[in-house]
């Protein structure tokens, strides 16, 4: 797992270079072309961190593309039987192209989907044999259970997608694309300065390994990595975690906090930081023991009292969820390590589910 979260700077810089080749200003997918400007609705379907690449995605594709986009976990998507109208591509994600669940949900679009999209780490899988169009992801081999450079590499790729499908729909001025290219070109070097934190999220991981419960907590674009940062957490040091959108901490979830509840809070300094400081507030209030992740803009805007900070680079926003994903993997690693369980092999799980 810790090669892995250490291959990322290299293997995103090879998958940007595959849909954005140098010296080009557009996306450029693989094999047979795709315009979004006669689509009325993407479905997206995933297990596990790859639902959590989805859900992120959406918040892309209808900020930046204005395009509606319907979420799914893939084990329930074909018994709700939905209707899939013309109009609607069909997206899966899955590391291995093999994922049982998901599979079987690319079958049921199979004929009523204009097109079958997949995102996969595996060119020769199933699912991208099954699909109209395939995009790798480049991330290489992944062993570990806990999925880090592929879920990295996922989002990438579905963030170009949806800068394609702005440009489609005409909704992306020039301008806008070039930030959003010259961000993507300086995302590697961007997530080293972020990887060169694993000290302070190490200290932070041994405070944390103490710990029954946890909170994790997001708001926008950043709340599905509160769900990645949970998931993470359970799985590599057996810490039960839960994440909720920020917003949602007074409709229940408050109930749980007091002094020996951590509350990791993911919020880099954007449009909606000052409604997440209310939420920490609330969470110290109540000695709730906050671990903030932000960027130092943040970190100086916070109340006094955190527990303890992790410091990332200023990013362009809507590269933020890829980069706020290299401390939450950090933390769940460096969590397992001090509580000494198997981080590369977890108790009851598999690499690729293949069976329902």
């Amino acid at each position: 797992m810790s090669k892995e979260i250490a291959e990322q700077p290299g293997v995103l810089s090879d998958a940007i270079r595959h849909y954005l080749p140098d010296g080009k200003t557009d996306i450029v997918l693989p094999g047979a072309e795709m315009a979004f400007n006669m689509v009325n609705r993407v479905i997206m379907v995933a297990c596990g961190t790859a639902f959590f690449a989805c859900l992120t995605a959406k918040y892309w594709f209808e900020q930046i593309a204005g395009l509606p986009v319907e979420v799914d976990v893939a084990s329930e998507f074909r018994y709700r039987q939905p209707p899939i109208p013309p109009g609607n591509v069909a997206l899966f994600v899955s590391q291995s192209g093999e994922t049982a669940d998901t599979l079987a949900a690319l079958r049921y679009c199979a004929g009523k989907a204009d097109r079958i999209v997949s995102v996969v780490n595996v060119a020769e899988s199933s699912i991208a044999r099954e699909s109209d169009l395939v995009l790798p992801i480049h991330a290489g081999i992944e062993i570990g259970v806990a999925s880090t450079k592929a879920f990295t590499c996922q989002l990438s790729i579905l963030l170009m997608l949806a800068l394609k499908a702005a440009r489609d729909r005409g909704r992306m001025p020039d301008a806008d694309m070039a930030e959003h290219i010259q961000a993507l070109r300086a995302l590697p070097s961007t997530i080293n300065t972020a990887l060169a934190q694993g000290d302070t999220i190490r200290k932070a991981a041994q405070r944390l390994s103490q710990a029954r419960d946890v909170l994790f907590l997001g708001r926008g674009r950043i709340y599905p990595l509160a769900h990645e940062g949970a998931l993470k957490l359970k799985e590599t040091s057996y810490i039960h975690a839960e994440a909720y959108a920020s917003g949602e901490l007074k409709h229940g979830p408050i109930a749980l906090v007091d002094k020996h509840m951590p509350v990791v809070v993911m919020a880099p300094r954007d449009e909606l930081f000052g409604k997440i400081v209310s939420n920490m507030q609330e969470v110290m209030a109540r000695k709730g023991k906050v671990i903030l992740i932000s960027d130092e803009a943040g970190i100086k805007a916070a109340p006094d009292g955190v527990w303890s900070t992790i410091r990332m680079p200023t990013i362009y926003p809507n590269l933020a969820p890829i980069l706020y994903a290299i401390p939450v993997q950090l933390l769940a690693y460096h969590t397992a390590v001090a509580r000494g369980t198997d981080v590369d092999q977890p108790r009851n799980l598999a690499k690729s589910v293949t069976v329902e």
